[in-house]
C-alpha cells in the first residue's frame, strides 16, 4: 500500500490544492510519530484517517492507488467546520452556534461524555467478541470429538468395505455383459 500511498501524496499535494488539503503520512512507530498517531486513535498499520484534522475518521475503502485517488477525489476538500462556516448548511451552521455557545468547561464535558460513551461501546464489542471466540472455541472441540467417535465407530471400516462391495458389484456386471 505505501507505494500507492507515496504515489497519491506526490500527485495531490501541488497546486491550488495544497492551499486547503494536504495528503501525509506518519510514522506511529517512532518518538516523532507516536504521540500523534495515539491522539488520534491509530491502533494499527497501516491505518488512513481523513477529514478535519480535529475530526479524523477511519478509511475502509481499498488500498490500491486508483481506490484512494478516487476517494481523495471525491472526499477531500475543505468541509463544512467552524473555520468553514460558508462550506456548511444551516442546519450544521445552527448546531455550531450551539455547541460555540456552550462554555469551554461544559464543551470539554461533552466531549469528554461522548468519548467514554465510544469506549464503553468498543468495550462491549470487545467483551462479546471474546465470548464469541470462546463458543467457537468450544463448538470446535465438540465437533472433532464427535467426529473422532464417529470415526472410532467403525466408519473408516465401512468405507472400506463399501468400496470392496462396489468394486466387486462392478467387476461382476461386467462379467454379465461379456456372457
Amino acid at each position: 500500500m505505501k507505494p500507492a500511498w507515496d504515489k497519491l501524496m506526490k500527485n495531490w499535494n501541488k497546486g491550488d490544492r495544497l492551499k486547503n488539503t494536504v495528503i501525509a503520512d506518519v510514522d506511529c512507530t517512532t518518538d516523532a510519530g507516536k504521540p500523534l498517531c495515539e491522539k488520534v486513535g491509530v491502533s494499527g498499520y497501516p491505518t488512513i484517517k481523513w477529514g478535519d484534522t480535529s475530526d479524523l475518521q477511519d478509511y475502509s475503502g481499498g488500498r490500491e492507488y486508483d481506490d484512494i485517488k478516487a476517494f481523495a477525489k471525491e472526499n477531500i476538500k475543505p468541509i463544512c467546520s467552524p473555520a468553514n462556516l460558508d462550506m456548511c448548511d444551516e442546519d450544521k451552521k445552527k448546531q455550531i452556534a450551539d455547541i460555540q455557545a456552550m462554555s469551554l468547561e461544559e464543551l470539554s464535558a461533552k466531549v469528554d461524555e461522548k468519548k467514554a460513551e465510544i469506549k464503553k461501546e468498543e468495550e462491549h464489542f470487545d467483551t462479546e467478541v471474546k465470548k464469541l471466540q470462546e463458543t467457537y472455541s468450544q463448538l470446535e472441540k465438540e465437533k472433532k470429538e464427535k467426529i473422532d467417535a464417529i470415526n472410532a465407530a467403525g466408519l473408516g471400516l465401512m468405507q472400506s468395505v463399501q468400496a470392496h462391495a462396489k468394486k466387486t458389484e462392478a467387476a461382476a456386471t461386467e462379467k454379465k455383459e461379456e456372457l
